[in-house]
Order: structure tokens, then C-alpha cells, then sequence
């Protein structure tokens, strides 16, 4: 039998590791996409507030007042429709250009906004600022995951703060307001200072050597489920416009509970990575539909013309509960992965709390009394924000997202709803001649039953995602459950099943994952770059990387002349 002949043997100097992540880049360019996200999210949020109420006394002669209180809540349901094209634009994108865009489109709108003169140009503004602030937040999203992990607890916290104060900070500039158009600018300065932390921020990418090329963009499956949230965001859009026509309190709480069972419909069966996805999609919607109208009705009532303190007196409640927020977000993420379910919860259980304190606290006639309550709903929502997101990845946070903000509108049409509805309630007792005291009770009575009703939604979710997180425990890795339905999978799918749970174990690490066979080594996407891919995708081999329409119960945040609770039941109907 012929042998081959052997050839000497050589030493070969090993090769160096090929880096599998993005080079790290300065601390300073951390600390700057941190100052952005800090300034740029409460930009955002602020567009939200329909306002245009509080100024009617200041609206020139011959201008519908309802023409306009339509016209500016179109920011809201612009920002629906823009989120989930914006996170389909920003995986193909880098985060940095959508970035400079959506905050270049909010500086036009506030430019033009001094130049307002109808309810046409007002509808087009607001809506300018609705598709800006909604280009925005997916961005923020995408350029904190590339980053390390502290920083999307950052954005958690934020988002939650933002939440919080969106109302307060859309009222503040129009307490000694002389002009009307001012709610279509109320922070110009703001928007620069944004403009100019991206500028930076893209600055420093550049030249810290960041891979500037376009991503290799979301797989089918993470296109699909974009688009799927697209969908229930386009018809409560339309839906929550078509209320401000004059629909009955009665039918727009059953039209707001209806959209809460096909949002949650939405969650279950589009979201991908299993009972993880499921679980980020429930905290985001449910933190969306609960938090921003219910601090919004709480706002309204501690001002000056309903008895409160006042917005000076808020401000140290709203800043302690910001704080929080983002302390108990960074560290919650200093903890290990395999608690994220249970801190979750912990969240919501937190927000609960919270609500209850809404319920049997307020309202208050004394600043300080508002810190519970602010400070639990605020870091109760970046916990269970924050502990929800560690275990997704981005294309499943960019699904949650967008089924959140159809969430936060959804909120607002149940709250206002509920709200006139008890404004008309306390209007027939009186048999058409409702005191000032009547009204004020009605709008106590209003935000009790928000917080009630808020609080059992929140149980609910609290309850199905424990029994999600009980169910995937039962079938996960280690266990016997788990253990005999991996089994099953390999013989099922022999050759598939074992490189595609590499593969999301490896994107939710930020691991480079391992090349399947027949692959090249290195192949595979840089995880910090590319953020993750859903169950089932294909591997990616050359990637590196007015009405109840808006917040507007009420026509003044203080105690001026002529703005009354009674003028306030008023706007309430219009709305």
C-alpha cells in the first residue's frame, strides 16, 4: 500500500484575532449620544400635548377655535403612522442621518410656526412635528444599541421621564403667553441644541473610524412585522381623528377598548423571539397606553385654576422622579440576565403602586405630596422599560415601539372619554347649570376612575407576562421540559434548528455568533453594529455590523382670567 510522503513540520506564528466587535470607540462620543438621547426624547414627547386650547383667548377674531384644536392634534397621529417606517428606514440606515433629518424637520417646523395663520398651516406644522419627533425616537433607539448596553437603560429612563413631564413641559411656555402661535414653538432653543449634539455626534463617529456604511437592513421577518405595525397604526390614527366629529363618550371608551384588545392581538402574533418579544411588546404598550395620559390629567389637576399648587410647584416632583427613572434603569442593567423577567414585573408592580397613589393621594394641594406618585410611575416604567428590552434585540424593540405610540393615542382616547364623560355626568345632575365646585369634582372623579382603570390593565399584563415568562422557563435549556423539546426540534429540523438558537443567543449577548457549517469563520454580522435578527431569519454573511385625539382637556394651566373650570368643561365637549 503506497503512503504519501510526509512533509516536515513547520511552525506557523498564530495570526491575531480578527475583532469581532466595532472598535470601542472614546467615552466622550458615549457621553454625547447620552446628552442627545437626554434632550432629544423630551423633544419628542412635547409634541405630543394638543395645547392650542389654552391660548383661545389670544386667537384672532373670525378663527374656529375647533378648526384649530383639530388642526394641532394631527402631531400625534402623524408620529403613529411615521414609527414604524422610520425603524424600517434606520436599519437600512445608519441611526446618525435619520437623526440629523428628524430633528432638521422639528427646527423648520418651529421656524415656520411664528408664520402660522390658519388651521390648514397649523395642520401641516403639526404635522411636521409629528413626523420629526416620529423619525426621531427609532433613531435614538437604534444609535444607543450601538453603543454599550448602560446607555439604552439611559433611554429607557428618559422615555419614562418624558412620559411623565410631556404635559407640564408643553403648558410651561404658556403661562405669560402673548401669542397663540407660541405651542407651535414652544422650544426652539431646545431643537437647536439637539441639531448641534448630532452634528457632534456624527462628527465623532467619523473620525473615531465608525463603519459608516449602510447596515445589510432588517431580514424578511423583521420587514414583515414593521410593516404588520403599521397597519392597527394607520387606522387608530384615522380612528382617533374621526372622534373629534362629535362622538359620544359612551362610543369612544368602547372604541378605545376595542383598539387596546387588537394592539395587544397585534403584540401577541407579531412579535418575534418567542415569549421574550411577547413580553417587550405587552410592557411597551401597556407603559404607552397608561403613563402620558394618565400624568396628563394629573398635571391638569394640581394647577392653580382647579385648586393644586401649580406648575412651579411640580417642577421638584418631576425632577426627583427623573432622576429616579434613570438611576433604578442603569441599575437594574447591572444585573444578571437571568432576573430580567422578574424585574419586569417588578416594574409594572411599581407603576401599579403608583397608580394607587394617584387614587388615594391626589389631588393635593402641596407640591411634595406628588413625589410618590411621580417617582413611582417614572421609575416603575424605565425598570420594566429597561429589564424588558435587555432581552430582545433591536428589531424586536423597534416592533415594540411601534405598537407603542398607537398605545399612547389609545390612552388618550379612553382618558378623554372617561373624562367628558363625567364632565356631562355632573352637567345633568345640575340639570344644565354645573357650579365650579361640580366641575372640579368631575374632573377628581375622572382621573380616580383613569387610575382604576389604568391600574387593572396593568395587573392584567402583569399576570400574562408572568405566565409567558412561567412557560418559557418550562421549555428552556437545563430543564427536563426544556431538554425534551430541544430533542424534538433537532429531529425535526436537523440542520436548521441548531445554527438559528446560536444565533439569537449570540445577537442577544452581543456576541459574534459561531459560523454554522460549510460557513466562513467571520462571515457573520458584527453584533453591536447590527443589532439582532429575528427567529427564522437568513444570516446576513457580508454585514459588519381634537378631540380625544391629543391631551386637551382643559383651556388653562393657571388661574388667568376667563379660564375657569366651567370654560373648561367647554373645551373639554370640543375636544
Amino acid at each position: 500500500m503506497a503512503v504519501p510522503p510526509t512533509q516536515p513540520t513547520r511552525t506557523v506564528a498564530a495570526e491575531p484575532a480578527v475583532p469581532t466587535r466595532a472598535p470601542r470607540s472614546s467615552v466622550l462620543l458615549d457621553v454625547v449620544l447620552g446628552l442627545l438621547v437626554a434632550v432629544a426624547l423630551p423633544l419628542a414627547i412635547v409634541a405630543i400635548p394638543n395645547t392650542i386650547s389654552v391660548v383661545a383667548a389670544l386667537l384672532p377674531p373670525g378663527v374656529s377655535q375647533i378648526e384649530l384644536i383639530r388642526a394641532h392634534g394631527l402631531a400625534l397621529p402623524s408620529m403613529v403612522m411615521t414609527v414604524p417606517l422610520a425603524a424600517l428606514i434606520v436599519r437600512r440606515l445608519r441611526a446618525a442621518p435619520v437623526l440629523m433629518a428628524g430633528l432638521t424637520l422639528l427646527a423648520i417646523a418651529d421656524a415656520a410656526g411664528g408664520f402660522a395663520d390658519s388651521a390648514l398651516m397649523v395642520g401641516v406644522l403639526r404635522g411636521a412635528h409629528g413626523i420629526g419627533a416620529g423619525l426621531l425616537i427609532p433613531a435614538t433607539l437604534v444609535a444607543v444599541w450601538e453603543r454599550p448596553r448602560m446607555l439604552r437603560a439611559v433611554w429607557a429612563g428618559m422615555l419614562a421621564t418624558s412620559l411623565l413631564a410631556a404635559q407640564a413641559l408643553a403648558l410651561w411656555p404658556l403661562d405669560e403667553a402673548t401669542s397663540w402661535r407660541v405651542t407651535l414653538q414652544p422650544y426652539p432653543l431646545l431643537t437647536g441644541i439637539a441639531l448641534t449634539l448630532a452634528a457632534v455626534y456624527l462628527v465623532l463617529r467619523l473620525k473615531g473610524g465608525q463603519n459608516t456604511a449602510p447596515p445589510p437592513g432588517p431580514g424578511p421577518a423583521e420587514r414583515r412585522r414593521l410593516l404588520l405595525a403599521a397597519v392597527p397604526s394607520v387606522g387608530i390614527a384615522f380612528l382617533a381623528f374621526g372622534t373629534t366629529f362629535d362622538w359620544s363618550p359612551g362610543l369612544v371608551i368602547l372604541t378605545a377598548l376595542l383598539a387596546v384588545a387588537v394592539l395587544a392581538g397585534f403584540a401577541s402574533a407579531g412579535s418575534f423571539e418567542g415569549t421574550d418579544g411577547r413580553i417587550l411588546a405587552y410592557t411597551m404598550l401597556t407603559v404607552g397606553v397608561v403613563i402620558l395620559s394618565m400624568a396628563a390629567q394629573v398635571t391638569y389637576v394640581e394647577l392653580r385654576g382647579l385648586g393644586g399648587p401649580g406648575l412651579a410647584a411640580l417642577w421638584p416632583a418631576f425632577v426627583l422622579a427623573g432622576v429616579a427613572a434613570v438611576a433604578a434603569a442603569v441599575l437594574v442593567n447591572r444585573l444578571d440576565d437571568a432576573v430580567m423577567p422578574m424585574t419586569a414585573a417588578g416594574g409594572l408592580v411599581l407603576v401599579v403602586v403608583g397608580l394607587c397613589t394617584v387614587r388615594f393621594l391626589l389631588p393635593a394641594v402641596a407640591g411634595p405630596v406628588l413625589i410618590a406618585p411621580f417617582v413611582l410611575l417614572a421609575a416603575g416604567s424605565a425598570v420594566a422599560l429597561a429589564s424588558a428590552m435587555r432581552s430582545s434585540g433591536v428589531g424586536t424593540s423597534l416592533f415594540a415601539l411601534s405598537l407603542f405610540f398607537p398605545g399612547v393615542l389609545v390612552g388618550f382616547l379612553l382618558g378623554s372619554g372617561i373624562q367628558v364623560a363625567r364632565l356631562k355626568e355632573a352637567v345633568v345632575r345640575s340639570r344644565g347649570g354645573a357650579s365650579s365646585q361640580a366641575l372640579v369634582d368631575a374632573f377628581v372623579s375622572a382621573l380616580h376612575l383613569w387610575a382604576l382603570v389604568g391600574g387593572g390593565l396593568v395587573v392584567v399584563v402583569i399576570v400574562l407576562c408572568a405566565l409567558l415568562a412561567r412557560r418559557s422557563a418550562a421549555v428552556r435549556p437545563g430543564t427536563a421540559a426544556g431538554e425534551q423539546a430541544d430533542v424534538g426540534a433537532e429531529e425535526r429540523v436537523p440542520d436548521a434548528a441548531g445554527p438559528r438558537k446560536a444565533a439569537q443567543a449570540a445577537d442577544r449577548a452581543g456576541a459574534p455568533e459561531r459560523p454554522a457549517a460549510g460557513e466562513r469563520p467571520g462571515a457573520g454580522p458584527v453584533a453591536d453594529e447590527q443589532g439582532s435578527r429575528s427567529a427564522g431569519e437568513p444570516e446576513t454573511p457580508e454585514g459588519p455590523d381634537t378631540g380625544p385625539v391629543v391631551p386637551s382637556p382643559m383651556p388653562s394651566p393657571e388661574d388667568s382670567g376667563g379660564d375657569g373650570p366651567a370654560d373648561r368643561g367647554e373645551t373639554g365637549r370640543g375636544r
